[in-house]
């Protein structure tokens, strides 16, 4: 795997045409002019073609030629990325079943593919409307080796199609407080936590692990990393999934990722584009507002996407995000000024833009049909999650009947699509044996240690001395219970009640939820909590997961450092106390 890209720390100063051209087996190639990989010749209008000879070799002349053989509704379907109901392909329960009937038609996740002759499925950890989880049929996600079953099922159906190209199958797993597989794998910490520690090595690392497994489960697409800059004030939506404030670091960390990930055969999905972090408004309810002048977004949120896309990111996520200096009062999802002419006129990108989510707020003031063809028109190549299947699809082949969608728009978006598909085409898949191994553990564990960071308190030897008690908010349970399990594995004298006491606080925790007796405040999310907390000792591991609470634990005994700097400010404590 090649090493980060040291340039990108001044990457804003160098000419975004003189950037060296991605690497990696997903990356699209980069061009000096806003790309158009629109094949030429007809294209079927109505009714699905016999199917014709396509070449087997090249991804892209593959792509090109299969294009050429697909009706309308089969190129509406190649650019759709919904969600399904139920945790088998061709079985489901009477819940799973009524739920994809709601939104598609159909019972089962592999007649949705069939149906629509879909690009590809997310899948989810929850029913996307109904996020409480409180019916909760639309989980796809338990163990791995359910998760395995299903991907095999959803490409046996997606096989069948014609053109016979792989189905894009993704999912959100950021680490930290987005993760939809928890059990079974190994678990990195959050994106802060990476920037916390600072090794741009050790975070290829852990990313290359973290990929290696998902393939293992047949994901074959991450909404991964955040490449979001966080504001001086922070984002109560972003947090922990950002890599931090320094948008040169960021970029570093960015980079990292992607190599990681794409080199173990998972796509990255860089998000959200043109950048989340300077604002606190949530996209899931309201369109939010970036008031951020182009000169600043430039200095500020460019470096990390552009560092991404430098390191071969197969797509970029459009955020439906109002950035005021680059097409005010538009979301960046539907403007073209920010997903054609930024994205692929200025920084070259050739692969594939996916809208973010189009069942959120500011993508459901139109009709699904209408919102489409929108963000199709704007420069997006793949939507995901449209609130009504059909309504996308029977919009997008009115718009091509009508003229609102010109047909090279949407050949081009197709054949970007089926390009990553083929390329993904004969890779091997890796075992389910990959996964939980003790060699993952140990490239995710010493990024875990490079992350712990002191902000007030000793910097050698036991953090806490004699009996220790840890407590938490009722919801820390299992963060609780491993970190003691960690603390007596690195013989530390942990009791029920009665000892010095390590408190945890973790996402969501407000001040009240901060322990005025504690003798160690340990913030297992963002760290601005901390700046609030009186303990003596303060700690950030920036994750609950059990790599993190066991560098944790070695450092509360005294039997590692805690080399990690917070990559964010916090108020009236130093970026480390240590390091």
């Amino acid at each position: 795997m090649a090493p980060v890209n040291k340039a990108f720390r001044v990457a804003v100063a160098v000419p975004l045409a003189l950037l060296p051209a991605a690497c990696g087996s997903d990356a699209p190639t980069r061009t000096a002019t806003p790309a158009s990989v629109a094949p030429s010749g007809p294209v079927a209008s109505d009714g699905p073609s016999a199917p014709s000879a396509v070449p087997v070799g090249d991804p892209v002349a593959r792509a090109k030629a299969t294009v050429k053989t697909l009706s309308d509704a089969d190129l509406a379907g190649q650019v759709l990325m919904p969600y399904a109901y139920g945790d088998n392909a061709d079985k489901v329960d009477a819940a799973a079943a009524a739920g994809n009937q709601r939104i598609g038609g159909v019972n089962t996740p592999g007649e949705l593919v069939a149906k629509f002759h879909l690009g590809g499925l997310i899948l989810v950890g929850f029913a996307p409307d109904d996020p409480t989880g409180a019916t909760n049929p639309a989980t796809n996600v338990d163990t791995p080796q359910q998760v395995r079953a299903l991907t095999d099922g959803l490409q046996a159906a997606a096989a069948r199609l014609p053109g016979g190209a792989p189905l894009l199958i993704g999912t959100d797993q950021e680490y930290g407080v987005v993760t939809r597989v928890r059990t079974g794998v190994t678990l990195l910490p959050s994106a802060m936590a990476l920037g916390a520690a600072g090794k741009p090595a050790l975070t290829e690392a852990a990313w290359h692990a973290a990929g290696t497994e998902l393939a293992a489960m047949g994901v074959n697409v991450d909404f991964a990393p955040v490449a979001d800059t966080l504001g001086p004030a922070g984002s109560s939506v972003i947090g922990s999934r950002s890599y931090g404030g320094d948008p040169a670091a960021n970029a570093e960390q960015v980079g990292a990722a992607v190599r990681g990930l794409q080199a173990a055969g998972v796509s990255s999905a860089l998000k959200h584009f043109p950048g989340h972090g300077h604002t606190t408004g949530d996209s899931h309810d309201d369109l939010p507002v970036v008031r951020q002048s182009a000169a600043k977004w430039e200095r500020e949120d460019l470096p990390p996407f552009a560092a991404g896309i430098d390191a071969g990111a197969a797509l970029v996520m459009s955020g439906h995000l109002d950035v005021q200096g680059l097409d005010k009062g538009v979301a960046a999802t539907f403007s073209r000024k920010v997903m054609t002419d930024v994205l692929r006129g200025r920084l070259k990108f050739a692969g594939v833009a996916v809208t973010d989510a189009m069942n959120m707020a500011p993508a459901m003031k139109w009709p699904a049909g209408e919102a489409a063809v929108r963000a199709l028109n704007a420069g997006n190549d793949l939507l995901l999650m449209p609130p009504d299947i059909a309504a996308a699809r029977d919009g997008i082949v009115a718009a091509l009947k009508d003229g609102s969608l010109a047909r090279e728009r949407l050949v081009e978006a197709v054949t970007r699509v089926l390009t990553l598909k083929f390329r993904k085409a004969g890779r091997a898949q890796p075992a389910l044996s990959v996964l939980d191994s003790p060699d993952h553990h140990r490239a995710v564990g010493k990024v875990d240690a490079a992350s712990v960071t002191v902000l007030r308190g000793g910097c050698s030897g036991p953090l806490v001395s004699g009996p220790v008690t840890v407590t938490a908010s009722p919801d820390r349970e299992t963060a609780r219970l491993a970190l003691v399990e960690e603390l007596q594995r690195a013989g530390v004298d942990v009791r029920a009640a009665g000892g010095k006491v390590v408190h945890l606080v973790g996402y969501g925790d407000k001040r009240i939820d901060l322990s005025p007796e504690a003798a160690v405040t340990v913030s297992m999310d963002t760290p601005y909590l901390l700046g609030a907390a009186t303990s003596p000792t303060l700690v950030a591991t920036y994750s609950s997961s059990r790599l993190s609470l066991a560098a944790l634990a070695a450092v509360l005994a005294g039997k590692a450092k805690a080399p990690g700097r917070s990559p964010v400010p916090v108020a009236g404590l130093p970026r480390s106390a240590c390091a």
